[in-house]
Formats: structure tokens, sequence, C-alpha cells
């Protein structure tokens, strides 16, 4: 039997550049990432007042492709800063338009996805969707506690490519995401290492404010005394010591670049301090994955390792050497959003689950 065949578009705006895809069920018939000149962003007061502007650069790219939108199924954007939800892929509905044109959680490129896609959608009368945004919050209730009343751990990480590709793994291993628990660490800019219990990501270190390991420009957790002393030091206004944390900070602090491969042939070339950073955020990979196998009472399934930092063998064998006694470790290198998103979509219009209904079970404490 011939299952049918969905076809889908799908959109994943950044900051200065919006990828694109048109997917025939799991195959890429068309990818391109549209480049944005600054002047024309510039021009944009907000990001959102870039829709139209984004929208009309992808139709007329599918257009120079020839490719015919009456043909779609549905239309997946990327999730944006929404309200904290639990993991999966939603319609696109009048509250999720809403809180994105709001900025409910915070300005972000990603946000135009979901107004995008319901854009296109609507006009060809077919069903739009997200899936899996950064702000997928699955936390169970231990985990929120920080130790000061006033702050709440709070769940920002690679939702998307964790999830994505813990399926896969869960394919490969012969079972389901849902009768597994594994461990997924992805590793990019911003290194995330979620805890996931039969489908939940029960644990995960916020990626982008300052837990977990070091990256190559964030700068994960770091002693509080000592970054309050730097805060009230007189030295620096709020946004340098944010941009301390997150951009100036890992590889880029340490050794002045954020690319793990000249770090790579730094260490080949015989430079010691680059040794030594290179081996502290391993370390710190290993160790976060490590607290993980706790978080599941050592009842792990397997360990993955995914993103761009993935491709780096001397890593991974780094971190795998250190963790490999807790469970088999499985490589997924690098990112394919573009492919999650088709997934996510896939899985809706195959009826192997439901698209969930924004915001319904949105965690209403969490303030991102």
């Amino acid at each position: 039997m011939i299952d049918k065949e969905f076809r889908l578009l799908v959109i994943n705006p950044g900051s200065t550049s919006t990828k694109i895809g048109v997917f025939d069920n799991e195959r890429a018939v068309f990818e391109k990432s549209l480049r944005h000149d600054t002047n024309e962003i510039n021009q944009f007061e907000t990001i959102i007042d870039q829709y139209e502007f984004r929208k009309k650069t992808i139709l007329e790219a599918l257009d120079e492709e020839a490719i015919n939108i009456s043909k779609l199924d549905a239309v997946v954007g990327r999730g944006g800063l929404l309200r904290p939800i639990e993991g999966g892929t939603y319609s696109v509905n009048d509250q999720m338009l809403e809180d994105l044109r709001n900025g409910y959680s915070g300005e972000h490129a990603s946000n135009l996805g979901g107004i995008i896609a319901f854009e296109i959608a609507e006009q060809l009368n077919i069903p739009s969707f997200i899936v899996d945004p950064v702000v997928v919050d699955e936390l169970q209730d231990v985990a929120r506690l920080s130790g000061v009343p006033q702050i709440e751990r709070r769940s920002i990480f690679h939702a998307l490519n964790q999830k994505a590709v813990a399926r896969r793994v869960a394919t490969q291993l012969n079972s389901k995401y849902e009768d597994l628990n594994l461990i997924v660490t992805h590793m990019g800019g911003g290194i995330t290492v979620g805890a996931h219990k039969k489908g939940k990501v029960i644990d995960v270190n916020n990626g982008l404010h300052g837990e977990g390991p070091f990256s190559p420009e964030r700068a994960g957790t770091v002693p509080v005394g000592d970054l309050v002393s730097m805060c009230f030091s007189g030295e620096y206004y709020a946004e340098e010591i944010m941009k301390k944390l997150v951009g100036q900070a890992g590889y880029v602090g340490y050794l002045g670049t954020n690319d793990a491969v000249k770090v790579e042939k730094r260490i080949s070339e015989g430079d010691e301090k680059a040794k030594l950073v290179f081996d502290a955020m391993a370390y710190q990979v290993a160790k976060e994955i490590g607290s993980a196998s706790a978080v599941l009472a050592g009842e792990v399934d397997a360990i993955v390792l995914t993103g761009g930092l993935a491709y780096g063998k001397g890593f991974v064998s780094q971190i795998t050497d250190n963790i490999k006694w807790i469970a088999d470790v499985i490589v997924h290198p690098g990112e394919n959003e573009l492919q999650a998103l088709a997934e996510g979509g896939l899985r809706v219009l195959r009826n192997e689950e439901d698209a969930k209904i924004y915001p319904v079970s949105s965690v209403e404490s969490i303030v991102l």
C-alpha cells in the first residue's frame, strides 16, 4: 500500500534570513535560505512589521522555482516566543497570532513563522501549524525551584531539534519516543541537555540565560556571588553584562572566536589555552549529562549528541569517554530544523497525533 503523499511548505525566520523548504512527505524537493539585506530589515520599526515583506519574499522565491502553492497540503512555521506550552504540533489560531504579534514572551524573528504560515495557508484554505517552539515547558514541579523563591527555573531550550532527534533515535531503537528515557544534548552556539522521560522533557538547563555548560558564545552556569559583584561594580551597564553572558562568553570570551573548527586548528598547532578551554567545555557537557542521568534515576535508554558541534569527532569522543558508562551514546550531528518542522506537520496530516490547540496546557506560572 502506498502512503498518501503530502506536500508541505515550511518556514523558519531568522534575524537576517528566512529559511524555507518544500517537502513531499519527508523528502525535501526545495530548500533555500533567503538572505535579507540589513538596510531592508532596518526600515521596519519592529520585527512584526516585517511579515508582509518576508511573506512576499517567500512567495517570489517559490514562484521563481515554479512551485505551485495551490498543491500544498499545509504550511508549517517555526514556533516563536509564545506562552510556555507542552511539546507537539499546534494549529495556528487567533490567540497564537495575537501572542506572536504582541511578543508575549519577547520579540524574535521566529515569531513571524506562525504568522506567515497562517497568512499563506488561509489564502489556500489549508491548515497551518507550528512545532515545538523554544518555550516548550514540560518540567516536573520539583525542577522549577531554584532555591530563591522569587526566581523560578525556566524551560528555554532547543526543543525542535531535541524532540525531532529523540523521535528518530526511538525509530532506530525500534521503539516509540513515549516509551523511552533519553538524554538529548544539543550542542551549537548554545548547549542544552534535556532529560526526556517517556516523551516529556522533565528537566533541561536554560540554554539562554545562564545554566548548564558554557558554549561557543554563552556562559552557562557562573559563580553567582562573583556575577553579583560584577553587576554592582559600577563598571558595566545591564546590557553589557548580558552580552558577557550571551554572545561574548564561552569560546568567544576566552579565545575570541565562536568557530569550533578554528579552535581545534589552534589546538593542533599547539595552543595550550585553546586546548584547556576545549577540554573544559567537553567536561562541562559531560557533567551536565551526568546530572540528567540522576534526574532519570539512572534509567537511561540512550544518550544522544546532536547540533553543529556533534560534527567535531574529537569533541564528541572526549564527551563520550566520560559518559559511556551511563548508556549507549548515539550521535546525530547537525540540526535540520526544516526537516523537523515538516515531520511535525506530517504527524498531524497522517493522523499519527492530533494538532494541539493553543494555549491549552500552557504553564502560566512561567513568564519568559
